[in-house]
């Protein structure tokens, strides 16, 4: 992930969605989602741990929500992160980031999607 990501300066989806997935991606599966991280929801379905109630906040996620965070499991997130883009990442809009983003009262990431500066950082 490049240090320009708007991810690193937002954290919202971490700290707003239930992040669920197939219990085939835990490592007691066969995958690579630590299994101490996750939480059954299902028969054959687990969530991140700290995602499966609200408030939500997932066990991997570091740092303040809309300041500087990052995932202390990165390389070994599940498919659903995988899959999240922000909003104009791949110059697609995302509805789902921009309603994290508002819960956490983050303005929506608007086209085309530059790097989020912070106050003491010159471009």
């Amino acid at each position: 992930m490049s240090i320009d990501n708007p991810c690193l300066t937002c954290g919202a989806c971490c700290a707003y969605f239930r992040v669920s997935f197939y219990f085939g991606e835990c490592v007691s599966a066969g995958g690579v989602v630590p299994d101490h991280l996750t939480v059954q929801v299902s028969p054959f379905h687990v969530a991140m741990l700290g995602t499966d109630s609200k408030p939500a906040r997932c066990a991997g996620l570091l740092g303040d929500v809309g300041c500087g965070v990052r995932c202390s499991m990165y390389e070994q997130r599940a498919s659903t992160c995988r899959e999240f883009e922000a909003s104009w990442e791949s110059g697609e809009h995302n509805p789902n980031c921009d309603a994290a983003r508002a819960a956490h009262g983050l303005p929506p990431l608007m086209p085309p999607l530059q790097p989020q500066l912070s106050p003491d950082r010159v471009a």
